[in-house]
């Protein structure tokens, strides 16, 4: 299963070639648009990796794909934890090196796109403002058909999103996971109260927009019959943000 966004092997917008798969979180495996055991520390090809690092992120895969394949079958709740580590052919004890809590073995997935809005900023041109960097971000991750943005009709992909929502616990974790994706948003936006309340602000927005995509998939909806409404909710969602609450005043006169 694919929670990292990497692009369709075709192109179009009918979803990724794979099913969700480790990775987020809303990251993969190793991280997003990397492959385990491959040479870059970060899927960007920016450093290399060594072995042991490889077979960590291996481990993580292999502990992580055993649990949510277990959690699909049977729920989340009806499996324990030595069930888990005994799958994995891992100890208890190891299994809690990888994995603190038993949520973070479906977190995981989502784990290295919780910096990822903080990375678009950053990582913008320099005549690009923030806003409009994450706006293009979000809308070329609409036309992938990224499981993150919520429009992703494969079947995997709805079935794990469906464990995760319908998860308490999960809930509560995904909560906790988005508010270290708005603090590390703010930091990159300059780490004062403004940017604080910009990055609360953001993240929420890319929260509901995923969630409304996410909820018209997995009521029957086709990615492409959802795309075009995906593509103007998220236009007026950065219109929003960028103008405010309100209209401003008109001037007198």
């Amino acid at each position: 299963m694919v929670m990292n966004g990497e692009n369709p092997a075709n192109g179009d917008r009918s979803g990724p070639a794979s099913g969700p798969g480790p990775g987020p979180g809303p990251g993969s495996g190793p991280g997003p648009g990397s492959t385990p055991g491959s040479a870059s520390a970060s899927g960007d090809g920016s450093a290399p990796v060594g072995l042991r690092e490889r077979k960590k992120r291996l481990t993580y895969q292999a502990v992580s794909d055993a649990a949510i394949t277990m959690f699909l079958e049977r729920g989340f709740d009806k499996v324990s934890v030595a069930e888990v580590a005994a799958a994995a052919d891992i100890s208890k004890p190891t299994l809690f090196r990888y994995f603190p809590a038993k949520e973070d073995l479906v977190l995981h997935r989502f784990a290295d796109h919780e910096d990822e809005a903080a990375r678009v900023v950053t990582g913008r041109a320099p005549d690009e403002t923030p806003l409009d960097a994450l706006r293009r971000h979000f809308l070329d991750g609409l036309d992938r058909c990224d499981p993150v943005t919520g429009l992703c009709d494969v079947p995997e992909v709805l079935a794990f999103l469906r464990l995760l929502y319908g998860t308490p616990s999960l809930v509560a974790r995904l909560h906790a996971y988005q508010g270290r994706s708005e603090a590390a948003l703010a930091r990159a936006l300059g780490g004062g109260l403004s940017d604080r309340l910009a990055a609360g602000q953001i993240i929420a927005v890319l929260r509901i927009l995923a969630l409304e995509n996410w909820r018209r998939t997995d009521a029957g909806e086709s990615a492409d019959r959802v795309y075009a409404g995906a593509v103007q909710a998220a236009e007026e969602a950065f219109v929003q943000l960028r103008t405010g609450l309100e209209p401003a005043p008109r001037p007198r006169g």
